[in-house]
């Protein structure tokens, strides 16, 4: 049953019951907020993904043709397989000043205290409407939020600006690295063991082009660090993740698969890294294969692209973010979001929400109470600022 009225912390404990690991559902949490905010009389659209299996949830609060302030949230969390909790991570848990559970930092927290603030943003006079943009598959490459944005366009009233209520701990964050992700696939030739320049194999082939990544991830540590950048570690980082290929022992495996991945700096060309890997394979690996197999090959697919937010100082969401946290600084984080994506489409886009990343993708996730409290604070004032056709109003 769906309550009219919530408390932070009440509808955190909602929230974070729907268990909305990337790789399920997300409808029945969806259903939930939809019937949620319809009870205030606030109708929302969804933006489901390609199978039906997932949604968008837009809404909003306020005058609906005149622009407004983006609170963006995504609604999956990452799983909790293979990780030792204390408690269960499905039912909050409060103990010690902190909440518990799956998501309640990063970041079902923000959403359910923008939920739980709807009756307060209504009883408000907004000049300047407040947009709920509820994703989903973040956690997989930020892929729910650029089928909603696109909606914006087609509205022809793109949004002030955007608030992505990641966990900085409350702190007013600017800029972002971008992440690109791949897999690539090598192909070679099976053959029993024994004959081994007979075989082309394909795992010793992806081991080459693995250690070609690490050597060109050393070269950019050593020689592009920037000692003045906030950025930790102050470069553009790659990784490799995971690596499947072989079938036993003795049979040159004929095909090996491994996931990798950059994360860029905001201002750096986000084409330069996979060209250079292009270059290697085509100048190096595909013609020693294919001395022993024509039709060898090496195949990358992009799976993942989540652009930079760069920092445009003096931009209106900065400004207005900053005047609302009584804050003249402002920080970065090394890790996605969907921001670079608002920005992307023309959208001033900061990052400012509750808990820390420190706490995020961990068992034992959790939440300072404080933070809670900080937050709410943080969207109150947001409102009343919306009550003003200025919103710089010396008030």
């Amino acid at each position: 049953m769906v309550k009219k009225f919530y408390s932070s912390v009440e509808m955190i404990q909602q929230l974070v019951a729907f268990d909305t690991t990337s790789s399920k559902t997300n409808m029945h949490l969806i259903d939930f907020i939809q019937r949620y905010l319809s009870l205030h009389g606030v109708e929302s659209t969804l933006i489901p993904d390609p199978t039906a299996n997932k949604s968008n949830l837009f809404a909003t609060i306020g005058p609906e043709e005149t622009p407004g302030v983006v609170l963006s949230g995504h609604t999956d969390v990452v799983p909790v397989d293979g990780q030792s909790w204390e408690t269960k991570p499905f039912d909050v848990t409060e103990k010690n000043g902190r909440l518990y559970g799956r998501g309640t930092s990063d970041m079902k927290s923000f959403i359910a205290i923008t939920l739980s603030l709807v009756p307060y943003f209504l009883a408000q006079s907004l000049k300047i409407p407040i947009h709920l943009a509820f994703s989903y598959d973040e956690e997989i490459g930020c892929l729910g939020a650029p089928r909603m944005i696109a909606q914006f366009g087609k509205a022809q009233v793109m949004p002030l600006a955007c608030f992505v209520g990641e966990p900085t701990n409350m702190k007013v964050v600017n800029a972002h690295k971008g992440v690109h992700g791949f897999r690539t696939t090598v192909y070679g030739l099976e053959q029993h063991s024994s004959a081994t320049h007979k075989g082309v194999n394909a795992v010793q082939y992806a081991s080459r082009l693995i250690t070609y990544l690490s050597d060109l991830s050393n070269e950019i540590s050593n020689t592009m660090s920037d000692s003045q950048s906030e950025f930790e570690p102050p470069y553009t980082t790659i990784h490799v993740g995971t690596i499947q290929g072989g079938t036993a022992q003795n049979i040159i495996p004929k095909e090996c698969t491994f996931s990798w991945e950059y994360r860029l700096m905001p201002e750096e060309d986000p084409e330069e890294i996979y060209n250079k890997f292009k270059m290697f394979v085509d100048t190096d690996i595909l013609p020693s294969m294919r001395k022993n197999f024509a039709n060898a090959s090496v195949d990358t697919i992009q799976r993942t692209i989540v652009p930079g937010l760069r920092a445009e100082k003096n931009s209106f969401a900065e400004e207005l973010a900053l005047n609302i946290a009584k804050d003249n600084s402002t920080g970065v984080v090394s890790f996605g979001t969907e921001a670079g994506q608002f920005q992307s489409a023309g959208v001033p886009t900061i990052i400012c929400g509750p808990g820390s990343i420190e706490q995020a993708h961990k068992p034992n996730e959790f939440i300072e109470l404080k933070q809670v409290s900080e937050c709410e604070g943080f969207l109150r004032k947001l409102s009343e600022f919306c009550c003003y056709d200025k919103m710089y109003d010396d008030n």
